[in-house]
Parts: structure tokens; sequence; C-alpha cells
């Protein structure tokens, strides 16, 4: 049935000028996704027929972030017309011609909006059958939005922006969300007689409702439950504050879904995260990206994880962790530094200080502290010695350290790439190690140690080391 079709429309033209930043305004990132990606995300979900949006400033930045996500969205082009006006009408003249049902109009930085939200004012607006309906909102204060104007009767009859207000006007605690519901018809026939007689000098979009209520079409306004759904970001402290929603948001979700937060207030979650039911997050953790976590990991106090799959039971904290798997009952941390590549198999240890880069550590195996561990491959059972050190890089290109089974390496060791340590092999504490170890062998690096004997005395007379082993030697005569 046509008055079931919908088509939306996402502004996503304007400038931004209030964030003062190179980066177009709906590219502002909270939540791991951008002002625009948020929005494309809820739309995606309502089952409309076509999803358009209209983009201007910075227009290939914006198209390039869109496309990537949002493959089936439709980019127009809005001309150098200014105001949302203008950006409907060309959104609208992309339209099939033969299109008629509903038009849902949303903004690009707008970012809270849920389906719920949507579809009740979808729902709304067609029971009332209004040739337009507006997503309002009740603030303690109002500065910066347009206001909703309602007669004696309560219905309404205009929108008047912030800066074309009069006093009593700018009084008003009613905003506009900037999210409309147009029949597509109503608006074929009104965006043509709009102008840009206002303070602004644009198509104001708002304007159709006016022109609308005088042509006495039912205009309808469904009041937000929820205040936060029609938050628009406009500056930097806006934008924080949206993530700040959005991220209490998605902690309660998780709570709710069984994951232990023991600070909310601390903690940061991503909207592309998911977690399972009995994981811990302890204070001061931010999970990033498309992070995974199974059931009964505990992470943090002091973790980030970005684009990480983290097993089962596995147990990280005061770590940084990039797109690393870390198996089931591991233990990473404290102090890890964890890089793109690496790959913890379960039951094994990263331990405190140590930093790994695009290497393999086999299950059970363990580098437990003070290590550098880049480009390569450990078995398992393993137990890499304190200190030690896998010399990836000849200042031309990097080389692979394999590492086999069952192998315990002592301290200091520092493996010179390419080069391969049989299984069950060992190697002595400070072994320098530039030549493969065949399985079982020992590898030693021993140089004959060589006492001068009187050298502190002769060379640092008079200081304390001096005066301290003048005392030894005569005590021991």
């Amino acid at each position: 049935m046509t008055e079931n079709r919908l088509a939306i429309i996402v502004l996503a033209a304007g400038q931004g000028t209030r964030m003062k930043s190179r980066l177009p305004k709906v590219l502002h990132p909270i939540a791991g996704r951008p002002l625009v990606g948020h929005v494309l995300t809820t739309a995606s979900v309502l089952g409309a027929d076509h999803i358009e949006v209209v983009v201007r400033h910075e227009r290939d930045q914006v198209v390039s972030a869109i496309s990537a996500q949002y493959p089936d969205a439709v980019i127009v082009d809005q001309d150098e017309i200014p105001g949302t006006g203008r950006a409907v009408q060309v959104a609208v003249d992309a339209l099939p011609s033969d299109f008629e049902g509903d038009v849902l109009v949303l903004s690009g930085d707008v970012p809270l909006l849920e389906a719920d939200t949507l579809q009740s004012l979808l729902a709304g607006h067609r029971r009332a059958e209004a040739a337009a309906t507006i997503l309002s909102a009740l603030l303690d204060d109002p500065t910066g939005y347009g206001r909703i104007i309602r007669d004696e009767a309560g219905t309404v009859s205009r929108i008047v922006e912030q800066k074309d207000a009069t006093a009593e006007e700018a009084a008003v605690a009613e905003i506009n969300a900037g999210v409309y519901v147009f029949r597509a018809s109503a608006l074929r026939s009104f965006l043509p007689q709009i102008d840009q007689n206002n303070a602004q000098g644009e198509l104001y979009l708002t304007d159709v409702i006016g022109l609308l209520r005088q042509a006495q079409h039912t205009v309808a306004a469904e009041i937000a439950a929820d205040t936060a759904a029609t938050f628009g970001v406009n500056d930097r402290a806006q934008l924080a504050e949206a993530g700040r929603v959005l991220n209490a948001r998605i902690v309660r979700r998780w709570q709710r879904d069984g994951v232990s937060i023991m600070d909310p207030a601390t903690t940061w979650i991503d909207d592309d995260a998911k977690l399972s039911s009995d994981v811990t997050i302890l204070p001061n953790t931010h999970i990033v990206g498309a992070t995974v976590i199974e059931s009964g990991a505990v992470i943090g106090p002091d973790t980030t994880l970005v684009d990480c799959e983290v097993g089962a039971d596995a147990v990280i904290k005061r770590t940084d962790a990039t797109l690393a798997v870390i198996g089931a009952g591991t233990t990473v941390g404290p102090f890890a530094f964890i890089r793109p590549g690496t790959v913890l198999a379960d039951g094994g240890k990263i331990g405190t200080f140590v930093e790994t880069k695009n290497s393999t550590i086999g299950a059970g195996s363990k580098v437990p502290h003070l290590s550098y561990i880049g480009d390569t491959t450990i078995g398992e059972r393993v137990n890499i010695g304190a200190g030690a050190i896998t010399a990836n890089y000849d200042d031309l290109v990097k080389h692979r350290t394999e590492i086999g089974d069952e192998v315990h390496t002592g301290s200091h060791n520092v493996f010179v790439a390419p080069v391969r340590i049989g299984d069950g092999a060992k190697t002595g504490a400070g072994a320098v190690v530039r030549k493969d170890v065949p399985a079982g062998a020992l590898a030693l690096s021993v140089a004959p140690q060589r006492n001068v004997e009187g050298w502190v005395e002769k060379n640092r007379a008079g200081t304390g080391a001096a005066e301290a082993a003048s005392r030894a030697n005569r005590a021991a005569e």
C-alpha cells in the first residue's frame, strides 16, 4: 500500500562551522561511528524503500565515509542554494517520480535517535492522517533550537528558528528536533513555494509547515519521551555530551545482558563491540571498534582493546591491545603492549612490560616479562626468559624468528632473525642466538670472564667505591 511506503532523507550537507574543524561535522565520531553513521544505522532498520543522503560541504570526504559502510544509500548533491528546504527539494527530486508514501527527514547531526522513537513517530503520523508530523521535545533550555508554535487549540501552526524568533516565541520550551515525516505529495506541492526571506537567507524546510497550515492541512507534533533522543550536535561540547549519553545507553544495555561493569562512568564501549554474559569490565577500560569478548573474561582496570578477539575466561589487566586475538584462559599484563597481528593461543601468557607484534604464541606458552616479541612464531608450552628480544629488523626488511614446542630460553636472550630454535631446545642466560639451534640442543654464547684486580682503586681513587674496595681488600689480607 502506498501509504506504508517510506523514503528516508538524511541531511548531511552542512559545514558545521561551530565545530571549528577540518573534519566535516557529520563525520565526527562517537561510540566508534561518525554522527551520520548512527543516523544511517537507525534508518536502515525502518524498512524504507529509499534512503538518500544529501551532501555538499567536503562532499567527497563525506561520501567516501558513507559509501564504505552504507553502500545502499543514495547520494544526492545539494547545489549552491542554501538551507534545509533546498536539501529536501533536491532529495525529493531524486526519488522515483511515481513514489507515493511518507518521507522521513532526519538530520545527520542528531545521532541519538532510536528506531523505536521513529517508529512511534511514523505510527502517530499515519494515525493522524497528517500532511506532516514533527518530532519535538520539551527542554529546560531551548536556546539554539527552532520553536514549535501552537495556536490556542494546541494545534501546531508553525516553526520559528532561533534567529527569527520574537522574545515571546523564544520563551517557548517545545523545540523542533529537526526530524519530520511528510506525505510525499505535500512536499512536492509546497516545497516550490518557500523562499529565502529570513535572517539567514536560506530556504527553510520549516516554512513548509506554515504553508501546510495556511492551506488547512493537518500538521501534528509528537513529543519525544526521551529528550536525549533529539539531541543535536553543533560544537565540541555537544559532541562530548552526545558521546556520554550514548555510552551510558550502551553500558546499561550490556549490564542488562549479564555483563558486570564495575564503574560505568569510566567504562567506554563502542557500538560495534560484542560482549558475552559473565564478562567483567573493571574501571577505566575502553572497548573499541569491533572487539568481541567471550564469557568469563575479566578486562581491566586501565585497559584499551581495539578490534580484538578475547576468548572465554581470559584475564587482561592494564594493557593496550589492537587487532589481536587473545585466546581462552590466557593472562595478559599488567603493562603489556599488544600490537596488530598478535595471536595468543589458549592458556598462554603475555606478562608485565611485554610488547608483541605480528607474532603467534602457542597454547600454554608464556612470555612473562620485560620482552619484545616481533615477527615471531612460538610453539606450544614454551617459556621465554625475562628480557628476551627477537631482533627482527636488519634496517632493510623484517625477518621472522621461529621457536619450536617445549623450548625454554634463558634470561636476557637476543634472537637475531631469521633464526629457528628447534623443539625442546634450551638457551643459556645472556645468549645472543645468531644461528639455528637444533632440537634438544643447548645454545650458549659464552666468553671467558676476565677480572682486572685493583682497577677501581687505581682508576676511581677517592670515590666511595674505591674506599669500600680498599676496606674489603685489607680485611681479606
